[in-house]
């Protein structure tokens, strides 16, 4: 009888990720963040648990009921682990980059903790990894944090990346020119569900509807947003899509990109243009993004790549070359194959049967008088 089985149980959406997994992770990782500062942003790296008044303040607000709470021992106060990483960015911009000059450009990456995982993101612990652009309110920097979470992906070898673009404050500028609110009518739109919406919309209804059926492909979609007789708030909103479509066009014409003018869900905190990221084979989004105010009330964009979902869309690890090293051979000849980019496994004890320790420490190859050795 033995333990182990309930030593190795980790709670829902948690789990252990093992060789050679964690180490093609971290490359993943390694790469994101690599090609984000060779873009100009620079990387920062907030705490994993903070003070709940400071992370759940301004855009961290909406994370509130996915936020872990503990007391912290020394202060008495309470704590959270973090759910998301934007917003301690936002924090961090606006008190110790407080004075840093702006446009401010920066990168992120590490693991975030919910309460709970959805349908079809059950994991409760992911990796991040993201950018946010603080200080710039044109449409120039909706686009170019657009144009790099894709470009990212693809750098990745990520098959066929699209983006679908969203306006979370459209129907809420709707709505308040139109003096119609209504918790049904808000959900049908969720759901786009055309007869209720027809039905709860009143005079704001068949815009509404159009704007449901407006769904799709982005040239499509503008046109249909085009003709439509907008309030002033909800038509400058409008356009401000039609920029940021054309200036994302300009750059990665080959970009697939989709409009849906009505989808808000998890976009609650956004004050603009906001986006979803996904890849062919996956069901499930791969990032998402947008305009939104920091607690100091900069305006600022960013986007958020869920690694999970990254390392699921991007091509396998290649194999890596392993060489078991016999005890007693001498360094010099290890140090050499790793600078070919060997990775060498050193015996520690003499063995009978060099090609059997070799295969059993997965390798295939292992290192006899300076010269490799197939061990098949």
């Amino acid at each position: 009888m033995t333990d182990a089985p309930i030593r190795a149980l980790l709670p829902a959406g948690l789990r252990d990720i093992l060789p050679p997994d964690a180490d093609h992770e971290a490359g993943v990782v390694g790469q994101l963040m690599a090609h984000f500062a060779s873009q100009g942003y620079e990387r920062v790296k907030p705490p994993l648990i903070e003070f709940e008044d400071t992370l759940l303040d301004g855009a961290g607000a909406a994370t509130s009921g996915q936020t872990f709470r503990v007391m912290d021992p020394v202060s008495q106060r309470m704590m959270g682990l973090r759910a998301d990483i934007t917003p301690q960015v936002a924090r961090l911009a606006a008190t110790r980059l407080g004075g840093a000059p702006r446009p401010l450009r920066l990168s992120y990456s590490g693991q975030v903790l919910r309460v709970k995982g959805s349908q079809l993101r059950p994991e409760r612990q992911f990796g991040q990894a993201g950018i946010e652009l603080i200080g710039s309110a044109t449409a120039d920097a909706d686009a170019e944090v657009v144009i790099l979470a894709a470009e990212s992906l693809h750098e990745l070898g990520v098959p066929g990346v699209s983006v679908d673009l969203s306006l979370p404050t459209l129907v809420p500028a709707l709505l308040t020119a139109f003096a119609v609110d209504d918790e049904r009518l808000r959900a049908a739109l969720d759901h786009k569900d055309v007869a209720v919406v027809a039905a709860l919309g009143g005079a704001a209804a068949s815009v509404l509807t159009a704007l449901v059926g407006a769904a799709g492909p982005a040239d499509r979609a503008l046109t249909a947003l085009d003709a439509l007789d907008l309030p002033p708030q909800a038509a400058a909103e409008r356009d401000r899509l039609a920029t940021v479509v054309a200036l994302i066009r300009a750059e990665a014409p080959d970009l697939v990109l989709t409009v849906d003018p009505v989808e808000n869900r998890g976009f609650e905190y956004h004050a603009g243009v906001a986006f979803t990221l996904f890849t062919k084979g996956q069901g499930n989004e791969v990032g998402r993004g947008g305009r939104y105010l920091t607690s100091a009330g900069e305006p600022a964009t960013g986007a958020t790549l869920f690694m999970d979902t990254v390392l699921a869309a991007v091509p396998a690890a290649k194999p890596v070359r392993r060489c078991y090293v016999p005890m007693a051979t001498p360094r010099a000849w290890s140090q050499a194959l790793r600078t070919q980019g060997w990775v060498t496994v050193a015996g520690l004890e003499t063995v009978a049967d060099v090609v059997a320790e070799a295969k059993r420490l997965g390798c295939s190859h292992f290192l006899a008088a300076g010269s490799l050795v197939n061990v098949d």
